[in-house]
């Protein structure tokens, strides 16, 4: 009579797997590694705003310079479609007359691609620019290159007409953040335009 057959795992099989799971880590520890020291500092208030150059939606390309003698919202949001970016994003496109009243213009940034930002944009009927920055270039600029996932943290910039970086937002409530820009570009000495 033969013995029945043996089940699970050998002990070659075993040390295999801890060697693969040990490898795995190591990996992935340097991918996240790499990744976080890529970004820079969250720049400071006060400070002139960093520069930026990315294509949006439609294929334009953004410049910081082409925002001088406005304010100028920049949010950096993890990824296009999803239910907090989805908030976020129609909080301001609801509220973009007011925000244009007071001379502002609104730009989102995410690491998403070109062709998933104008889905979202048409989707949502978005009325302003969302740069594809698939690279993290403009979110390591801002310190807003995401972590072990590499999405951009929710991080919102507010620029004033001369570039300097007065407002930084490193804790935004995607439900309430459109109202709470537009609150502070009044204390900031934003005037309406009447237009």
């Amino acid at each position: 009579m033969n013995p029945p057959p043996r089940t699970g795992f050998t002990r070659s099989n075993r040390l295999s797997i801890i060697v693969a799971v040990i490898g795995m880590a190591f990996f992935l520890g340097a991918l996240f590694h790499t990744r976080q020291s890529q970004a820079l500092p969250v720049p400071g208030q006060g400070q002139p705003a960093p520069a930026f150059q990315g294509t949006d939606q439609n294929g334009t390309t953004h410049t910081l310079t082409d925002y001088h003698g406005h304010w100028l919202v920049l949010y950096f949001f993890p990824k296009a479609d999803t239910p907090g970016c989805t908030k976020e994003a129609c909080a301001f496109r609801d509220g973009i007359l007011k925000l244009k009243a007071l001379g502002a213009d609104v730009v989102g940034v995410s690491m998403d691609t070109q062709n998933r930002q104008e889905r979202f944009a048409r989707k949502y009927h978005i009325p302003f620019p969302l740069l594809a920055d698939h690279t993290g270039t403009i979110a390591r600029t801002y310190g807003a290159a995401g972590g072990f996932l590499n999405l951009d943290h929710r991080y919102s910039f507010l620029i004033n007409p001369q570039g300097i970086l007065v407002k930084r937002y490193l804790d935004v409530d995607p439900d309430r953040h459109a109202g709470e820009i537009l609150k502070d570009l009044k204390t900031l000495g934003a005037r309406e335009t009447g237009s």
